[in-house]
């Protein structure tokens, strides 16, 4: 299965087109490079790889690529010295990146070449050109099935039992009900958040009456309609993008381009500082902070002692909740909690023995949690730097249980992980119970959030779906059936991302390998509108907690901010 896998991922490469990156201009965007943009580097052949050929767009057979030619890393946009906020201006440059040579394989968002491959130790879903049509055979192999229902209760989950005897550094598999083993005591979790008006989990409403059982949206469609074709009122455009709106409801939302953030690499994340005022975006080997409001960058957090052979993509960024850090989780297993003022590393958390590809901190401060493909989300303290749990999934059926994505609930009760086995866990951050299987994802979960009162957890998928889980019982569900999804959404032409939600919790955002980023309102699971501003994969959406903005980062080598608003 192994060298099959591999024999796939390299393949993919055959179909890579230069082209597909190339930029336009925007009257927001940092100056181009003054020569062509060659396309987003490609990585060596690591064994420590999640995310395999999901950004790429080959097709099947057996040949092999040989990396691009280097392309050495441009300055950024001059004039960016200082800045009034307080964070100093870039100290020059970020250094020449040299790329490794021979052949590569290729990383999973792009329709092209980026960050790196699937673990050679796991086994991924085929991948497909979207021009070749809906991918097939998606998601885990045959082989990697679910456990015999023998296993399991009446619910549908793993049967409880006493605390496992393991030790937590072998990370023994929990079952539904059953502790990890703390490592230290763990921080008492924040007070609880207040909730918001909007409650998203309250379902969708028909006549006044919400219907029972599961939500399903029909396909909207709006991948498939020519914007050439669609009547003025329906869509909106831009230089090198356009919004095309849902005909089927109410245009109660406007979108428009902020700002342009041109990178030398695939952006791999972006995220929002609790204040909204400044935007961090993750690439090879480096982490940038811009200014929101006038898309200058203003910060380049670069580890200079780190070896420069080959590449380093910075999966994960996170702004602490005061502000005063960033903390990156990258492809070296490390988690570095950065001072972004002095622009040095004031933590660094070993441990992972794979890539680290999500992190999120509590909104207190207090702990951040972070998500790798050794198959574990892992708690740690961040005033000791202390590991306070290790929530390991180590279930003999689960070959394939990389962990892509972590999030914190609002109160900090709850940890949340998608991963690669089909499956969102959720565990309790107090006492490292595993509180929730949820199953119905056909395959890989790569992104989940909570909603901002903490009742709906949503999660994206490379089915190409997204769905919202009721968390208002979690860890209290006594019902004869396991917890199913309240809604799952349709729409995407290819893999689901990355998901976020509204500060108000009134919509929830997806990106896709389709590279269009649709708002969903979760009410009626209806698309309010679908926007393509990129050229490639949209690998990471985020949205601001203050304000009408959202970003996008994508294979493209750009991130972009952008306005949503109220139609008038």
């Amino acid at each position: 299965m192994k060298v099959q896998y591999d024999n796939e991922i390299r393949a993919l490469q055959r179909d890579m087109d230069p082209q597909r990156i190339h930029h336009s201009s925007s009257s927001h965007a940092a100056p181009p490079p003054s020569h062509p943009q060659p396309p987003p580097p490609t990585i060596g052949q690591g064994q420590n790889n999640i995310f395999g050929a999901i950004m790429s767009g080959g097709g099947g057979g057996n040949q092999v690529l040989v990396a691009p030619p280097q392309m050495m890393d441009q300055p950024p946009p001059g004039g960016q010295s200082g800045h009034p906020g307080g964070y100093p201006g870039p100290n020059g440059p970020p250094q020449s990146v040299p790329q490794s040579g021979g052949s590569s394989a290729q990383s999973p968002y792009l329709n092209g070449s980026g960050p790196a491959p699937l673990s050679q130790q796991q086994h991924g879903p085929k991948r497909q050109r979207m021009e070749d049509g809906p991918p097939q055979n998606m998601g885990l192999p045959p082989n990697s099935q679910q456990p015999p229902s023998s296993l399991y209760n009446s619910n549908g989950m793993p049967p409880q039992g006493p605390p496992g005897q393991q030790s937590l550094s072998q990370g023994g598999y929990m079952n539904v009900g059953q502790s990890s083993k703390p490592v230290s005591k763990m921080p008492k979790p924040m007070n609880s958040i207040s909730q918001i008006p909007q409650n998203i989990s309250e379902g969708p409403q028909s006549s006044g009456v919400p219907p029972t059982g599961p939500l399903s949206s029909a396909q909207s469609g709006l991948g498939d309609m020519d914007p050439e074709n669609v009547p003025a009122q329906l869509k909106k455009e831009g230089s090198d993008w356009f919004a095309i709106f849902n005909p089927k409801v109410q245009r109660v939302l406007d979108v428009e381009l902020f700002h342009t953030l041109d990178h030398n690499s695939v952006v791999c994340c972006v995220k929002f500082s609790g204040d909204g005022k400044y935007l961090a975006t993750g690439c090879n080997r480096i982490a940038q902070i811009y200014d929101v409001h006038n898309g200058q960058k203003i910060c380049v957090l670069d580890d200079t002692s780190v070896d420069k052979t080959g590449d380093l993509y910075i999966r994960s960024v996170c702004f602490s909740p005061d502000g005063k850090h960033l903390a990156t989780g990258a492809e070296d297993k490390q988690i570095r909690i950065w001072d972004i003022r002095s622009q040095t590393i004031s933590k660094l958390f070993p441990g992972h023995e794979q890539d680290i590809y999500s992190l999120d901190f509590s909104r207190d401060g207090r702990f951040i949690v972070s998500g790798s493909g050794d198959k574990t989300a892992r708690v740690w303290d961040m005033v000791s730097g202390e590991l306070l749990y290790k929530l390991a999934i180590d279930e003999p059926s689960q070959k394939d249980a990389g962990v892509t994505s972590v999030a914190i609930s609002p109160d900090a009760l709850y940890v949340a992980a998608g991963s690669l086995d089909k499956i969102v866990r959720v565990w309790d951050t107090r006492t490292g119970i595993l509180l929730e299987r949820l199953e119905g994802h056909k395959d890989s979960v790569y992104s989940v959030a909570f909603s901002p009162d903490g009742k709906t957890l949503v999660s994206g998928s490379l089915d190409k779906t997204l769905k919202l889980w009721d968390m208002s019982h979690c860890g209290r569900n006594n019902s004869s059936q396991k917890n199913q999804a309240k809604t799952t959404l349709n729409g995407h032409k290819d893999f689901v991302l990355s998901v976020a939600v509204s500060p108000d919790g009134r919509w929830v955002v997806s990106g896709s390998k389709d590279r269009g980023v649709q708002f969903w309102d979760p009410i009626t699971a209806q698309t309010q509108f679908m926007l393509q501003g990129h050229k490639n994969s949209v690998i990471s959406v985020a949205l601001s907690p203050t304000g009408k903005l959202f970003a996008t980062g994508s294979g493209d080598c750009r991130a972009r901010l952008w306005r949503y608003y109220d139609e008038m």
